[in-house]
Formats: structure tokens, C-alpha cells, sequence
């Protein structure tokens, strides 16, 4: 499979004066664009509040990265009659030849702070399992 991407794209509305002061800092050479500028603002809340991160993650029982579920790690689940709980702060993929059925017969809850990547048939499926 290859490596999913490491990025998502979101959309961020801002007051114009905000804007302004952002091309400011750009055009003087601070930043090397609007996206350097937002980027790096966003790491930088995120240092001031990552120890908030980590005890919910911990609390939370989530995975901090990416979790990837292939098929043969579904099949096992189901073979022992068991199943799983995705929970992942980051990016959950779940391999292109797990079958719809296959994803609801394993796959109990699906919560992903970040990204989830899986068929457009598997995620229809797992709709409502989805938190």
C-alpha cells in the first residue's frame, strides 16, 4: 500500500484584519507564505497545550499516530470472535480489500480525531458506529 499522505486540508475563514496583519509578516519576510504562518501558529497553540494532549490520550485510551488495519488483522478479529475499538488521535486507515461485511463484523466503534481513510463502501458501513 502506499504511504498515505501525511497532511489534510481544512479551511480556515479569518477577519480581515487578521488577514492583513498575516501578509504583513509575510511580504517583510517573517514567513514564507500565509500557510508557513498558519502552521506554525498551530504548533505553537498546540506546544502550549500539550500536556492536555497527553493526559487525554491517556485517558482516552487513543493511539498518538496512525493505526492501519489490514485485512488479515480483521480476518484474526473475526476468527476469535473478537472486535475492536478504533481509537486514534492522528490517522486510522483500514486496508482497500476489507469488505463492508468483514468492517462491521470487527470494527465496534470508529473514533479519530484527525483523519479517517477506508472504502467509501467500509465507511457507509461503519456510518453509524462512527463517534
Amino acid at each position: 500500500m502506499p504511504e498515505p499522505e501525511k497532511t489534510e486540508k481544512i479551511t480556515v475563514n479569518l477577519g480581515l484584519v487578521d488577514l492583513g496583519q498575516i501578509d504583513l509578516l509575510v511580504r517583510e519576510g517573517f514567513y514564507a507564505n500565509r500557510t508557513d504562518f498558519i502552521r506554525t501558529a498551530i504548533r505553537a497553540q498546540l506546544a502550549t497545550r500539550a500536556a492536555a494532549v497527553e493526559q487525554t490520550v491517556a485517558r482516552r485510551t487513543l493511539v498518538l499516530g496512525t493505526q492501519h488495519f489490514s485485512r488479515a488483522d480483521l480476518e484474526r478479529l473475526r476468527d476469535t470472535g473478537q472486535t475492536v475499538h478504533i481509537r486514534v488521535l492522528g490517522l486510522a486507515t483500514v486496508a482497500d480489500d476489507v469488505t463492508p461485511e468483514l468492517a462491521l463484523q470487527t470494527i465496534a466503534v470508529v473514533e479519530v480525531l484527525g483523519a479517517f481513510r477506508a472504502s467509501a463502501a467500509v465507511k457507509a458501513a461503519l456510518a453509524p458506529r462512527i463517534v
